[in-house]
């Protein structure tokens, strides 16, 4: 299938996802791995293999800013999907229900706050109100995309207190800023801290997929990294609701990078 082709097919695909409230990265992870693959061969093709190889990159590029703007979107739906399910749990069994500072509240820019999605209200924050405003002031950071000032505040937070329950949630929104500023080794490098620092951690899982995810943005020659960081979420967490998106991303890697990542 030509580049063009290919670009559409996703494209098709991703809005499709997009429409049913089910956004799936995968496909469009695989289209630009493939575009990177193609980056190869246009050098010694014509100008119609170069045409039609910039025609893809084009659409690449218009799908990027699409899914930057759902994943923000996706992350607020994750959290308000979470809190309804714990609300759903203490109604059936009678107990209350635990938020964390903030959740359901809605600040000035008019996004629900709260905690990071996850575990949702099982993770009260009994930090002292002075932690409880850094770590909200980061994330709100994150929430209007100001990710310089996020980076800066999680940074911050980290540093202040090390020790906080939520750590481990301040590192992994710290590398996800690293990731929406397009900065993907350093991504890598922040996401790797995380599943290294915090292993037991709530975000641990999901740190090994957006490294996996960061890996494929820096091209094919990182696909057997990414691979080794999908097979280890499988192994290390078996339960994580990532590990289904894990197997997808091995499939569309295909066998000839799968069989090259580490085993266990």
């Amino acid at each position: 299938m030509g580049g063009r082709r290919l670009a559409r097919a996703v494209a098709c695909a991703f809005v499709a996802a997009g429409l049913s409230a089910c956004v799936s990265m995968a496909e469009f992870r695989k289209l630009e791995y493939e575009v990177n693959r193609m980056k190869g061969g246009a050098a010694g093709g014509g100008s119609g293999s170069r045409t039609q190889l910039a025609d893809a990159m084009a659409e690449v590029e218009s799908l990027r800013e699409e899914l930057r703007a759902l994943e923000g979107r996706v992350e607020v739906a994750e959290h308000q999907a979470a809190q309804a399910l714990e609300e759903a749990r203490a109604a059936r069994t009678g107990s209350p229900v635990a938020r964390a500072p903030g959740a359901g509240d809605v600040p000035a820019g008019g996004t629900p706050g709260g905690a990071p999605p996850g575990e949702g209200g099982e993770e009260a924050f009994q930090g002292s109100p002075e932690e409880v405003k850094a770590y909200r002031d980061a994330r709100a950071a994150w929430r209007v995309g100001d990710l310089e000032a996020c980076i800066d505040r999680f940074r911050e937070f980290l540093q202040t207190y090390p020790a906080s329950d939520h750590a481990d949630d301040a590192a992994y929104w710290m590398a996800d800023c690293h990731y929406r500023e397009g900065d993907y080794k350093a991504a890598v490098l922040r996401f790797a801290d995380v599943v290294q620092r915090y292993p037991q951690g709530d975000k641990a899982a999901d740190a090994l997929y957006r490294q996996g995810e960061a890996l494929l943005r820096l091209g094919p020659k990182y696909g057997s990294a990414a691979t080794t960081a999908f097979e280890r979420l499988i192994d290390e967490y078996p339960d994580s609701p990532r590990v289904a998106e894990a197997r997808r991303q091995l499939e569309l890697l295909g066998p000839e990078e799968a069989g090259t990542g580490n085993e266990g």
